[in-house]
């Protein structure tokens, strides 16, 4: 379905995991960003381009590598590629087609385009600021932390942030890579909304916000799940499980990333697995002796 458009854009959300797509046209191209999920919903947002792009070129955006963001590739052969260089240099490649493979076994999902890893043609890294096509300037800043080689795009001088797998409203940090690496992605996120003020935040999952308080809370919110997850890794402290889940609805589908999370910031910073006390434990021959002398008594 349409989460949102106006004469710029169109954000174009799946009917799994409120994940968004979108599509940007310029004077001098037509800007498509992680085209996905289901088969119908990939030719959506391909026929719209189609029905708009009026002879413009179409560029490609990819926000990070995860098979989510990457699946619709196939739809656009035509299109220019951008992403991070560590999203053309994944050593993960295979993991990620895996899984669309598996998604598609699981469901029976047939799709009418070849499925291969996104090539990429316009390589950015940390000393790629900005691209400009005609008039319209791609800002760029990497964005490691959810996995290893997202990039936050500002597309100008429209305003329009395109965020990633960050400040979602319906998820908390799902971390993949690093929680240092996100903590200072998140100061990057800061940085954005102070001093380039952008219009629109598109996170790769939720909604669009036009709300620069609500960017600021939703950047806070993400920022205070981490350090207080990694004060109660570190310390032994029990995290508050309840409040998350007072706060975020799909608790079912969640709760394993927020396990994981747990796990990640566990070997991050050293800290081994909790093991449990000797009273909570039966050791398999104590119980079998205590099932043989308790028997006919």
């Amino acid at each position: 379905m349409i989460q949102f458009k106006n004469r710029h854009f169109s954000v174009f959300e799946s009917a799994l995991f409120r994940t968004n797509s979108v599509v940007v046209e310029t004077n001098d191209l037509i800007l498509v960003v992680d085209p996905t999920w289901l088969p119908h919903e990939v030719t959506a947002i391909r026929n719209h381009v189609d029905a708009i792009k009026n002879g413009r070129p179409v560029y490609l955006l990819f926000t990070h590598s995860d098979y989510d963001h990457i699946l619709g590739f196939g739809a656009f052969p035509e299109a220019y590629t951008i992403a991070s260089q560590a999203f053309k240099d994944n050593s993960d490649r295979e993991e990620q087609l895996r899984a669309i493979r598996k998604f598609d076994q699981e469901y029976y999902v047939r799709r009418p385009y070849k499925m291969c890893y996104p090539r990429v043609d316009i390589a950015v890294d940390d000393q790629t600021d900005f691209i400009t096509i005609g008039d319209t300037r791609l800002s760029f800043w990497m964005a490691p932390g959810h996995n290893g080689d997202g990039v936050f795009t500002l597309i100008e001088p429209l305003g329009i942030w395109i965020a990633g797998d960050y400040l979602s409203n319906e998820e908390f940090p799902f971390i993949y890579h690093s929680a240092e690496d996100y903590l200072k992605t998140l100061d990057k996120a800061e940085s954005i909304i102070k001093n380039r003020q952008p219009k629109y935040l598109i996170p790769g999952h939720g909604d669009v916000s036009t709300d620069t308080s609500e960017m600021f809370s939703r950047l806070q919110e993400s920022r205070d799940y981490i350090v207080r997850l990694r004060e109660a890794v570190t310390t032994g402290q029990r995290f508050p499980d309840e409040e998350l889940w007072e706060r975020y609805d799909f608790r079912m589908g969640q709760e394993e990333f927020h396990k994981k999370n747990i796990e990640l910031i566990r070997k991050e910073y050293g800290i081994p697995t909790p093991v449990a006390p000797e009273s909570d434990r039966v050791e398999p021959e104590s119980r079998a002796v205590e099932l043989r002398t308790g028997s006919g008594v």
